[in-house]
């Protein structure tokens, strides 16, 4: 049956479910007579979902509160053993995976560092099955209770029919390559396991928005200040980010040449990557044979000393200079998309934390218009360095909910797709190098 908006009845029933799910899952535990105005739903209808929500193992009792002059209300809320999430993190300096249960508590965790092999796609590939099979073993978790695995990589994330998602990470020296195909050949999770892949900035972006420091905004910018920049755009039309490739504005014509191989770009100037690089440059002493995070780490401890100690005045220059560009790009979003939060998170951005943003905030403001400059907070994300990984698998659970609750349905047997035929038939010439 449809209605006249074109709907049918399961559509309405999907939308009823998803939205008491959602309403419990952040605001919860409520009881059923707290739902009806919470939802919009009348109190017959608030019934039947909760009611099927409960037989599906979804939804369980929380306790109860006393009602004006009747019986206790029960209070309901998620049931957060009723599903998990995987989220992978493929960092600059390491693979991040970990496991979560509904309501997004941690049940395991591991990292894979990368070396001298850098982004060889291989390499992640084990690293992400290698870790996805050992977060289920420690947690005792079989594949099966699974909603989904959620993956942030760098690069613009290209969603195909044929091929899946295919990452285009011009600067990790990926080019085309067919991430959720080359996880699907080989991979440990059943076919009824759907992969969710997007840009890294893009699920740092959907973390903060939903627990983070930008919850309640309509209108953000998200910021992942790492070995790199980019950045997530937030609006009513897209509420669930979309990532912009803000790292590669030229800020600065002919200027130093970026890693994605063009001049001027912002993350030339404003990444950890280069930001340690110019120090180098200047005079500065870079730790050797260390990671970023550490050699940033030595950076800040010569700019800024413990009391008594002599500044390193290259590498307090460096981080001045830093901050105007951060800044400058700032301002860019700013006066592009006016929005109420710009929140700054990545590694590195954590790293630099309060002491950089008092800077970065008076540049901000003096290279953008007045008007949306005087409408917009700019802040540290609160999320830490799990945002990444948590944003990648609320992927998954978005998936979840818009479908009311119930897993992804299985693809029909049928003929070997023709992406993995592809890949079968290609696999001994695959090799994907920086």
């Amino acid at each position: 049956m449809t209605a006249r908006n074109g709907r049918t009845v399961r559509d309405l029933r999907r939308g009823n479910r998803t939205a008491v799910l959602q309403r419990l899952y952040f605001d919860g535990p409520l009881s059923r007579f707290e739902l009806g105005p919470a939802t919009g739903l009348s109190s017959g209808s608030v019934s039947n979902v909760v009611a099927d929500l409960v037989a599906d193992g979804l939804l369980e009792e929380a306790g109860s509160v006393d009602s004006d002059g009747g019986r206790p209300r029960t209070l309901l809320r998620v049931a957060p053993g009723s599903g998990h999430m995987i989220g992978v993190d493929v960092g600059e300096t390491r693979v991040r995976i970990e496991l979560f249960d509904l309501t997004l508590t941690e049940l395991a965790r591991t990292e894979r560092p990368l070396t001298h092999q850098g982004y060889d796609v291989e390499v992640i590939v084990g690293h992400i099955r290698d870790g996805i099979t050992e977060v289920l073993a420690t947690a005792e978790i079989v594949p099966e209770q699974l909603l989904g695995v959620g993956i942030g990589v760098p690069g613009i994330v290209e969603h195909t029919p044929d091929r899946g998602a295919v990452v285009h990470g011009q600067t990790i020296g990926w080019d085309a390559v067919p991430l959720e195909a080359l996880l699907r050949d080989g991979s440990p999770l059943p076919d009824t396991v759907p992969y969710f892949i997007d840009n890294g900035a893009k699920t740092l972006g959907q973390a903060e928005m939903w627990f983070g420091a930008g919850r309640g905004a309509r209108n953000a910018v998200v910021v992942l200040f790492g070995s790199g920049v980019g950045a997530c755009l937030v609006t009513p039309e897209a509420e669930y980010g979309r990532a912009v490739e803000w790292g590669h504005l030229t800020v600065r014509v002919r200027g130093r040449r970026c890693r994605c191989g063009a001049l001027g770009c912002l993350e030339a100037y404003a990444g950890a990557e280069s930001l340690l690089e110019r120090w180098g440059e200047q005079g500065g002493r870079p730790p050797e044979d260390t990671d970023e995070e550490t050699a940033l780490t030595a950076m800040l401890a010569a700019a800024y000393p413990a009391e008594g100690g002599a500044a390193d005045p290259v590498a307090l220059a460096v981080l001045e200079e830093t901050a105007e560009y951060l800044g400058a790009g700032l301002s860019d979003l700013i006066n592009l998309f006016q929005p109420e939060r710009i929140l700054i998170g990545g590694w590195a951005g954590l790293q630099l934390g309060a002491r950089f943003l008092p800077a970065v905030r008076r540049h901000a403001v003096s290279y953008a218009l007045r008007h949306p400059a005087e409408r917009v907070t700019i802040d540290l994300g609160r999320l830490g360095p799990d945002a990444v990984t948590v944003g990648a698998a609320i992927l998954p659970l978005a998936d979840f909910f818009a479908r009311g609750g119930r897993r992804a349905e299985p693809a029909p047997e049928g003929p070997v797709p023709a992406w993995r035929a592809a890949l079968r038939e290609r696999a001994p010439d695959l090799r994907f190098r920086r």
